[in-house]
């Protein structure tokens, strides 16, 4: 029997996550291949693709200064 296959960038579960670098890598090849203009299924995938890089990209510290005065 054969079994459809999805075509999407999903991760398999305990797979790790990649890089911010790795994700913003896609999203510049996604505008490349829209020529500067998403359609909505573009679109959809950009949106998913920020949230990933947003996940992926590494975070200050915030406790480290929490002692400082402002």
């Amino acid at each position: 029997m054969i079994h459809a296959m999805s075509t999407t960038h999903r991760r398999a579960p305990g797979a790790t996550q990649r890089s911010a670098a790795e994700v913003n890598e896609e999203i510049r090849a996604l505008w490349l291949r829209a020529g500067g203009t998403l359609s909505g299924e573009q679109r959809r995938d950009y949106q998913r693709l920020v949230l990933e890089w947003a996940a992926a990209a590494p975070r200050p510290d915030t406790h480290a200064d929490s002692t400082q005065a402002a």
